[in-house]
């Protein structure tokens, strides 16, 4: 009777430890390792105050990027999961597996080849000098020594920033460039170094009295980035981007947002 008890008790302790077990490996996120009985999901990362290209309405995150990355997981028989993240340091939250993949405009550098990989350019823009409209003053870059300039911090546009003024003239804006456009009115700042693109949408929507000056001051491709042990997602991204490409999706969520193909834009310096 004792022997047939301890055999219940031991079944029941057993059972128990599976329900455990099994109640923790749900808790966990489904990333790109997921089982094959259940779709993979493919969580890309942006800032969310980069509007149109990402922003969040109504509390939802949405704009070009977000359906870009819809689609891309379709073509990739994924669930897309977009999530924000804090620029300056997103690419710190893709190295500690955070999630897949930065899709949020993000510009190839050298300096981040050296820690991530990046898919093939699925836009390109260029680096703009922004100054107020009744400014005669900045004409160009070369006027723009001395001067103070805004941009957003871990970014391009805050290293092409430093390139035309000292650094302690350079003032950097987390919460986007939007806020560094409409510091320009204000006085704060002289000028601001922002995406051509992003920033000519902004003061057009925004009616921010200011306007571009001189010529780019570089010219960017914007990528997908992933962890460089991360070939096999490189290259299904890489395989979906032309897909959509081919079949006019990408053409089709363009001038959704900005009224004309990102892909038939010419940019140059």
């Amino acid at each position: 009777m004792k022997q047939f008890k301890l055999k219940a008790l031991l079944a029941t302790l057993t059972l128990g430890v599976g329900l455990l077990v099994g109640c923790s490996s749900n808790d966990k996120p489904t990333k790109a390792s997921s089982s094959d009985s259940e779709q993979q999901e493919f969580v890309y990362a942006m800032s969310g105050i980069y509007k149109p290209f990402n922003y969040k309405e109504n509390g939802k995150l949405v704009g070009f990027d977000v359906e870009l990355g819809e689609a891309l997981a379709e073509k990739m028989d994924m669930k897309p999961v977009p999530m924000t993240f804090p620029f300056e340091s997103i690419i710190q939250g893709l190295l500690d597996d955070k999630f897949d993949a930065i899709l949020g405009s993000m510009t190839v550098t050298d300096e981040r080849l050296k820690v991530v990989s990046f898919t093939d350019t699925y836009y390109r823009s260029g680096s703009q000098l922004f100054v107020a409209e009744n400014n005669t003053e900045i004409q160009s870059g070369a006027d723009a020594k001395g001067k103070i300039i805004g941009a957003v911090p871990a970014t391009n546009y805050e290293t092409d920033a430093l390139k035309l003024t000292a650094k302690e003239n350079v003032i950097t804006y987390p919460q986007g460039d939007v806020a560094a456009l409409m510091d320009i009115k204000t006085g704060r700042l002289d000028a601001v170094v922002a995406d051509n693109i992003f920033a000519q949408l902004a003061i057009d929507e925004a009616k921010i009295p200011v306007k571009a000056v001189g010529d780019l001051i570089a010219v960017n491709e914007q990528a997908i980035a992933v962890n460089k042990d991360n070939v096999e997602l490189k290259e299904k991204l890489n395989k979906a981007l032309a897909q959509l490409i081919e079949d006019g999706t990408y053409a089709k969520i363009s001038e959704k947002w900005f009224g004309f193909n990102l892909m038939d834009e010419k940019v140059d310096k």
